[in-house]
């Protein structure tokens, strides 16, 4: 993880950052509820919010309070956001297959992705479960596939 924040750091982000950019970018609209975000990125909210702040004195990221649930706040990517998570994509696809991907067969790689998929349903279904949504979320299950895409074209 060490090299991956290495080679992100030459973009002021940190791969928790891409993470956050990530799902933001594959959102409709580029923009998240809070929650779910930190769901998919599999950290706590508490980080998250930490996080969120410092991607918006960077003016990737703002808040937007939520119509239905004053409570609830969405995450949206701005356009700055959106250009410095593309500016950064090639850079990080290159640094994974440099340190991970070419270490591995394409067999490996296969198995990885097949491991982490089911840890990443499992940690997300155990999130949903404690929240009390009876399934994931449509967004969820798109992360899930786009994950698996990626872990594929990475070899």
């Amino acid at each position: 993880m060490d090299a991956l924040d290495a080679d992100l750091s030459r973009h002021d982000l940190s791969v928790a950052d891409f993470e956050v950019l990530t799902h933001l970018a594959e959102a409709p609209d580029r923009m998240m509820r809070m929650s779910e975000l930190a769901d998919l990125a599999l950290i706590s909210k508490s980080r998250l919010s930490h996080r969120m702040k410092v991607m918006e004195k960077a003016g990737w990221v703002r808040r937007q309070s939520c119509p239905t649930d004053k409570r609830g706040s969405y995450a949206v990517m701005t356009e700055k956001g959106l250009a410095a998570f593309t500016k950064a994509a090639p850079d990080h696809r290159e640094s994974v297959r440099m340190n991970f991907a070419t270490h591995l067969s394409a067999r490996e790689q296969a198995d990885l992705a097949k491991i982490f998929n089911g840890l990443m349903g499992k940690l997300r279904g155990d999130l949903h479960e404690v929240s009390g949504a009876s399934q994931p979320s449509p967004s969820s299950r798109r992360s899930k596939k786009t994950t698996l895409r990626r872990t594929r074209t990475r070899g």
